[in-house]
């Protein structure tokens, strides 16, 4: 294909990612304005202020403002990286957040890693062997599938960290290695469920790989099992697959909310939770527009990725 029709292809992609992202940010920004009764009694959760007052909060969070004007001056600062000023620390959103994005991006990190590689193992296994490793794994995906974070985190802590003792119940630990360590069960309950829905994607796609006339010819023409499975069936299943990870990936940002909160960890999501119950709308405000770039961001790369790994996809219409 031609570099003209790449650029285009990629011009749409990144219009695409751009426009959700607005989208999502005006929504964000609404949902201050939506809250019944004055905004500016959810902003000080019911405190008696002087008139004076009152307006100064009015004119701190754009309220004296036009919903058109107050989004473009909110976004406009979000472009600076300008958040706002949490009303409960009395320090930048962006600050909070950015001091958190450690710890919780390390463990989206480790439980991605986690979820994708035993969820693939699992999932080519079972389409390999078939039988009673197929059932199995079914039965396996299944029910991780159906097991929320939430719970997932309590059997993992009353087990592996209360009855035995082998991990630690709280805190994110100091240094990679100890970080690690703490992070192994948050991550483990994190990864349950992304684990369960990979495993069963991979085992449709592995399947429907093997069963392709293309696979039976490289047997009968005596090339080794290990070789099919590798240059047939793991090749031309990573479309799907990738498509469903990054889907999965960028979904486990919520999943911190539960987990952090349940294991004590310092991260974003569990700042998040306590800025909800305080009502502390510019770090919600800021939190949910990182999650709506993150989310954004890796599947827009997943997209433009897919083109590359799979030679079958074709770009804006064209073969590569």
């Amino acid at each position: 294909m031609t570099a003209r029709a790449l650029a285009a292809w990629l011009g749409k992609r990144a219009l695409g990612a751009v426009l959700t992202i607005v989208l999502a940010s005006v929504l964000i920004y609404g949902a201050l304005r939506l809250v019944p009764g004055d905004p500016v009694l959810a902003l000080t959760a019911g405190r008696r202020l002087t008139p004076d007052q009152i307006e100064a909060v009015r004119h701190r969070y754009g309220l004296d403002q036009g919903f058109v004007r107050g989004y473009l001056s909110w976004a406009g600062d979000a472009l600076r990286l300008d958040l706002g000023t949490s009303l409960n620390y009395q320090t930048g959103v962006s600050t909070l957040i950015s001091g958190r994005l450690g710890v919780s991006g390390l463990l989206i990190a480790y439980s991605a890693v986690l979820a994708v590689l035993f969820g693939s193992v699992v999932a080519l296994v079972s389409a390999v062997r078939g039988g009673l490793a197929d059932r199995a794994a079914t039965v396996l995906a299944s029910v991780t599938t159906a097991t929320p974070p939430f719970v997932a985190a309590i059997v993992l802590l009353s087990v592996f960290s209360v009855g035995l003792g082998w991990f630690p119940a709280t805190g994110a630990g100091t240094g990679l290695a100890d970080r690690l360590w703490h992070l192994t069960l948050p991550a483990v309950a994190m990864a349950t469920a992304t684990f369960g829905v990979l495993a069963r994607v991979g085992n449709a796609a592995f399947a429907e790989e093997l069963r392709r006339e293309h696979v039976e010819v490289a047997r009968s023409r005596g090339v080794g099992g290990a070789a099919v499975v590798r240059r047939h069936v793991v090749r031309n299943a990573l479309a799907p697959l990738l498509t469903v990870i990054g889907l999965l990936v960028a979904g486990l940002f919520v999943a911190t909310a539960i987990v952090e909160t349940a294991f004590g960890l310092d991260g974003v999501g569990s700042l998040l939770v306590s800025s909800v119950s305080r009502r502390d709308f510019p770090v919600v405000q800021g939190v949910g527009l990182v999650a709506v770039v993150l989310f954004v961001a890796v599947n827009t790369l997943t997209d433009l990725a897919l083109p590359f790994i799979d030679p079958r996809v074709t770009v804006g219409g064209l073969g590569r």
